[in-house]
């Protein structure tokens, strides 16, 4: 048996979990609602405030489905009670950051700005303090939404390893090279 599919889901009070007809787990809790289509295979049951995943099979699909799915409903579990945040940073010259609301518009050393207009399910601050980067803050209930929406704002300028310039997540560790001098011995 999958050792992600298996572990059972703790409901937390305050959170209501329902399961329609046709496989649709809608997760409510104090932060918001999500809901997930479930593959018609995979049973979700809950009792006694555990959530829990079967797959009908050994077979190679049913194992993929079993821990995919509880995996999803665990991360919408703990969207709907304590929500996600990633922060990001501009490391390079002249890099800023600001947001009117859920417009971001981001200054990244080309000659001109990138306006990004974010989904609504995600709230978003900047910060700029003097003698340190700028930083990008995303907050959101769903955790698949906001690493996309966070990985298409690092992909506008990825970090490059020579001297780290572009957006990185705030702990991210890159690989950096040496450059042209280390060569030369």
């Amino acid at each position: 048996m999958s050792r992600i599919g298996k572990a059972p889901i703790t409901i937390p009070s305050g959170v209501t979990i329902t399961v329609s007809n046709d496989n649709v787990v809608t997760v409510k809790g104090p932060k918001g609602e999500l809901s997930q289509a479930v593959d018609k295979d995979i049973t979700v049951s809950q009792e006694d405030g555990i959530l829990t995943v079967q797959r009908p099979s050994d077979q190679k699909k049913h194992k993929a489905l079993h821990g995919l799915y509880r995996s999803l409903l665990n991360n919408m579990v703990v969207g709907v009670t304590e929500g996600y945040t990633l922060t990001q940073e501009l490391v390079g010259v002249g890099y800023r950051a600001t947001n009117q609301g859920n417009t971001l518009d981001l200054v990244l050393g080309y000659s001109h700005h990138y306006v990004f207009q974010l989904p609504a399910e995600i709230k978003v601050t900047t910060q700029s303090e003097k003698g340190q980067t700028p930083k990008i803050i995303l907050e959101s209930i769903d955790k698949q939404l906001i690493g996309q929406v966070a990985a298409k704002i690092r992909s506008l300028r990825a970090p490059e390893p020579y001297k780290g310039k572009g957006i990185k997540f705030v702990g991210e560790v890159l690989r950096r090279k040496a450059g042209k001098s280390a060569s030369k011995k």
